[in-house]
């Protein structure tokens, strides 16, 4: 999340009670987690496994619970919680507002767009010209809408990230979603589906993709432009579709994968490691190239005429050998 008006990590040690190691003049723009990073980031890390990874990535701040060696031009900001620290400013510079109307005052819409009985469009949403959104729909605060936008009835457009930290309990603290949902020009989205927000960074849809019903996408997948997506397929966060991908019913894609461009991903499949595109075909779980699994399958059906022929032969090569034992 890009911050309003940057601040120091000075200023940020105050808010959150840190020790400073480093340079207390560092220009924090932005509040992202350890996976979406820029420079002028501040993240958070509790785990010392991860700490190098953070420590050397591009952020410029890194809140963590241990006092370590800072590297030149950054800053490490030290507290007894790093998590909750985050947290408290992911609520401070994006806090929970509820909504008080079916339009809010603040959502900008745009020119000829129809917004249906029951839809309900959240603070800071904007919509841009000639979209029609449904009747019961949800889009939540935030969202940003291209123009010839179609999201049919009972759908939600920016719900929280499904995204949880574990505490020493075992028991789960849900992160605070900074992130949004952007939806480019001439998407449709169908009814009954859930597009969630980013942690801190956004989930985008690509121009003219065209989603089916009953589908979910999790929070900071990016949809590359003119993917079809089918209906109860689910894509779980971080993961991204590059441009002309088809996504067949019932696909299940894991997180934080790459799916190439052009590939076409067959009903039912279950994908588990990013896979390459120039249209190639996909299917099975784990998914495999289409053609090979084809193959595959045909060859496995004749499993029980193969058994049967060599059986037939085992007992004739037996046979052999017992008239010859006799003639002995």
């Amino acid at each position: 999340m890009k911050l309003h008006t940057a601040l120091t990590v000075a200023e940020i040690a105050e808010i959150i009670g840190a020790q400073i190691i480093g340079d207390p003049q560092v220009r924090i723009s932005h509040l992202n987690e350890i996976h979406k990073v820029c420079r002028g980031s501040v993240i958070f890390v509790d785990n010392e496994k991860y700490f190098s990874q953070a420590i050397y990535s591009s952020a410029s701040a890194i809140i963590l619970n241990k006092a370590v060696e800072c590297p030149p031009n950054k800053a490490l900001l030290i507290v007894d919680n790093p998590f909750e620290a985050y947290n408290n400013l992911a609520l401070r510079y994006m806090p929970f507002i509820p909504m008080r109307a079916s339009i809010s005052e603040t959502a900008v819409i745009g020119e000829g767009t129809i917004i249906e009985p029951g839809a309900v469009i959240g603070n800071h949403v904007t919509i841009g010209k000639n979209c029609l959104i449904r009747a019961n729909t949800v889009i939540c605060d935030h969202t940003q809408i291209g123009n010839n936008v179609e999201i049919f009835p009972n759908s939600v457009i920016g719900s929280n990230a499904f995204y949880y930290h574990q505490k020493p309990d075992k028991s789960y603290e849900p992160w605070h979603s900074i992130g949004r949902v952007v939806i480019e020009d001439n998407v449709r989205i169908g009814a009954c589906s859930s597009v969630d927000r980013g942690v801190s960074g956004d989930t985008i849809i690509g121009e003219g993709s065209k989603i089916d019903d009953q589908v979910h996408i999790g929070h900071g997948v990016v949809v590359g432009k003119h993917c079809i997506i089918a209906a109860q397929t689910g894509i779980a966060g971080k993961t991204i579709i590059q441009d002309y991908v088809t996504i067949y019913g019932q696909v299940g894609i894991s997180k934080g994968l790459v799916i190439g461009e052009g590939a076409v991903i067959l009903a039912q499949t279950g994908v588990s490691k990013s896979i390459p595109g120039g249209g190639k075909r996909y299917m099975g779980s784990p998914a495999a190239d289409a053609m090979q699994t084809f193959k595959e399958m045909a060859a496995l059906r004749r499993l029980p005429e193969l058994i049967k022929k060599i059986d037939r032969i085992s007992n004739l090569l037996g046979d052999s050998d017992e008239d010859k034992e006799d003639k002995e």
